[in-house]
């Protein structure tokens, strides 16, 4: 059985997403504020966190910083009233795998929940080798990092598994939706943005000029390659 920590401070979403939850077979640890959710991770024993950012005593968004900087990789959903891209971006930066925007369905939460569980790191194909060179920056699968210069950037298994896919068809392009399938795992496709995001956020550590990007580049109306 898998559990899942719902962080939330408004008690009538908070209790409706952990009996929902339950409902369809999971363990639910419930938390209502920040400094509750920090307790929680640090007993460990979780598998998935869904994550409001506007949280009591401390931010949702401290919750999620200190837990990438610990080198937790547990997937998070965040969920959240913010629905400009700057904020979706930085949600992605400091660590969300993803994100449902206030007001959601369940079904839309539940999907994206099944499909943070099920999803692997991207493993790529044999012909890729577990450290690539891409411009002057170098990405080490195993690692999980992404160095350039002397600066070391380790990679989320979403970031590393795009980056996998995108090397595997290195000149070619890799449409928005087989990243969905193959690094997130849909099997129904959300409409979101989320592989737009992640590819700004990669674009901002791999690229010398991010908003003239050499390396991953638009393929419009289809995706992104890799140069």
């Amino acid at each position: 059985m898998k559990v899942i920590l719902v962080v939330e401070d408004e008690e009538a979403i908070r209790s409706s997403l952990a009996e929902n939850l339950r409902f369809e077979g999971f363990e639910v640890v419930e938390a209502a504020d920040g400094v509750e959710a920090d307790q929680c991770l640090e007993e460990g024993g979780l598998d998935l966190v869904v994550l409001d950012l506007m949280l009591p005593r401390r931010s949702g968004t401290d919750v999620l910083r200190d837990l990438r900087k610990s080198g937790s990789n547990i997937p998070v959903l965040v969920l959240t009233a913010r629905d400009r891209e700057v904020d979706k971006v930085l949600l992605l930066e400091i660590g969300a795998d993803d994100y449902v925007t206030k007001p959601f369905s369940f079904a839309e939460v539940l999907a994206r929940i099944k499909a943070l569980l099920r999803r692997a790191s991207y493993q790529g194909s044999e012909a890729v080798p577990k450290v690539i060179k891409v411009g002057d920056a170098e990405i080490d699968f195993g690692a999980f990092t992404l160095k350039k210069g002397e600066e070391i950037y380790n990679l989320s298994p979403l970031e590393a598994g795009m980056l996998q896919l995108l090397a595997e068809r290195r000149g070619r392009a890799v449409t928005r939706e087989e990243f969905l399938r193959k690094v997130w795992g849909y099997s129904v496709l959300p409409d979101t943005r989320t592989v737009d995001f992640h590819v700004l956020k990669l674009r901002r550590f791999l690229e010398a000029d991010p908003a003239r990007p050499r390396h991953i580049l638009t393929v419009h109306g289809v995706g992104y390659r890799l140069a």
